[in-house]
C-alpha cells in the first residue's frame, strides 16, 4: 500500500496525490533446476521480497528520498523491486542455489484487470 502522485499530462487525475494497493508477484527463472530440483528457495525468496516491500509499504513515495523527482509508476516499481531482488541474489540472501537464476519477473497487480510487469535478465554467478 502506497501513496504517490505523478507529473505529466499523460497521468491525468493521477497527477494528484492518490493511493494504490498492489498484489506483488515475483517469478524466478532458470534454464535448469538446481541440485535440489528447485528454481529458488521459496521461503527465502518470500522473506527477501517482504523486506524489499517493507521499505516503502504504507509510505507516500513522493516523500521518500530514493524516489525524489521520479514518477513511481506501476512499471517503475516493478523494475525497482526486480532490481532489489537481483541485489539480494548477488549478496547470497536467497541461498547459493539462487546464483543460477537467469531472470526475474515482477508483476504488480492494481486490480484483476490492471497490472504491469517488468522482467530482467541476470548474469548467473555460479
Amino acid at each position: 500500500m502506497i501513496a504517490h502522485s505523478f507529473r505529466g499530462e499523460v497521468f491525468g487525475p493521477a497527477q494528484r496525490l492518490h493511493g494504490a494497493t498492489f498484489l506483488v508477484d515475483a517469478t524466478f527463472k532458470r534454464a535448469e533446476l538446481d541440485s535440489d530440483n528447485i528454481v529458488v528457495d521459496i521461503g527465502l525468496a518470500t522473506q527477501e521480497l517482504n523486506k524489499v516491500l517493507a521499505a516503502f509499504n504504507y509510505r507516500n513515495l513522493d516523500e521518500e528520498p530514493q524516489f525524489k523527482g521520479i514518477n513511481t509508476s506501476t512499471e517503475f516499481l516493478a523494475k525497482h523491486i526486480a532490481d532489489q531482488l537481483a541485489e539480494k541474489i548477488a549478496e547470497g540472501a536467497l541461498g547459493e542455489g539462487a546464483h543460477g537464476i537467469d531472470a526475474i519477473a515482477v508483476t504488480l497487480h492494481e486490480s484483476h484487470v490492471a497490472w504491469a510487469s517488468y522482467e530482467r535478465a541476470l548474469r548467473p554467478t555460479g
